[in-house]
């Protein structure tokens, strides 16, 4: 999840400031180099491929309780310490693969949080059975665009830590074994995901990501699914 609360300078709107580079942007990845570029290229942006969204997921609980920004310093750290995130690979980590990684200060050395990641990524093949990728299940929670505020403010923003569509995936998922996925980090695997575009009015990056959503195919669920 982002750090929707980092301090806010400069607003020409509420949440929006005025970068060094003169473009409009949300206030949350402050001045830090490696924020601001998670912000305009990454943050939003529709994502379907398997490793990324599984990346996702458990890296958004792995920074519960910590920044966002805290996570993104140690990612190519968790790459390498979790195989790339392939599922197959982290899903036959042993005892010696867990002493390893509480051992690893590259990463956030949290057992419950490397259990987990070892979990899901053993959940991840029969959720594939059903569904036919991650990425099919994660985007059939999308939601209407009749059931997303109408304006993406700063006010809303705040108040949007979770959906009711985030909260059925949460439960889903949690309901086939998966662990520290709950609502909040349902919901922040959707905004980085580009499942929403949370990119506030007035951010340059906020056109861009709706051009990407538009032109973005969605996956397809197997046939075995049944739609909600």
């Amino acid at each position: 999840m982002v750090d929707h609360e980092r301090e806010e300078t400069s607003l020409p709107f509420e949440g929006v400031v005025i970068g060094a580079d003169g473009l409009p942007r949300c206030w949350w990845p402050g001045g830090d180099p490696l924020y601001l570029d998670y912000h305009d290229r990454e943050w939003g942006r529709p994502v379907a491929d398997e490793r990324r969204l599984l990346e996702k997921l458990c890296l958004e609980g792995f920074q519960a309780g910590l920044s966002w920004l805290t996570i993104l310093r140690k990612r190519d750290h968790f790459r390498a310490a979790f195989a790339g995130f392939d599922p197959a690979a982290v899903a036959s980590f042993d005892d010696g693969d867990e002493r390893r990684l509480m051992a690893d200060t590259g990463i956030v050395r949290n057992r419950a949080k490397i259990r987990a990641t070892i979990t899901n990524a053993r959940r991840y093949p029969n959720l594939v059975a059903e569904f036919g990728s991650l990425s099919a299940f994660v985007w059939r929670h999308e939601a209407p665009a009749d059931r997303r505020p109408p304006r993406i403010d700063h006010a809303t923003l705040l108040a949007q830590t979770t959906s009711g569509e985030a909260r059925a995936m949460s439960a889903d998922l949690r309901r086939r074994g998966w662990a520290f996925v709950g609502p909040t980090t349902a919901y922040s695997t959707m905004e980085a995901a580009g499942v929403v575009n949370d990119h506030l009015e007035g951010c340059h990056v906020r056109p861009l990501v709706e051009r990407d959503r538009a032109a973005f195919v969605r996956p397809m669920a197997s046939l075995g699914d049944n739609p909600r």
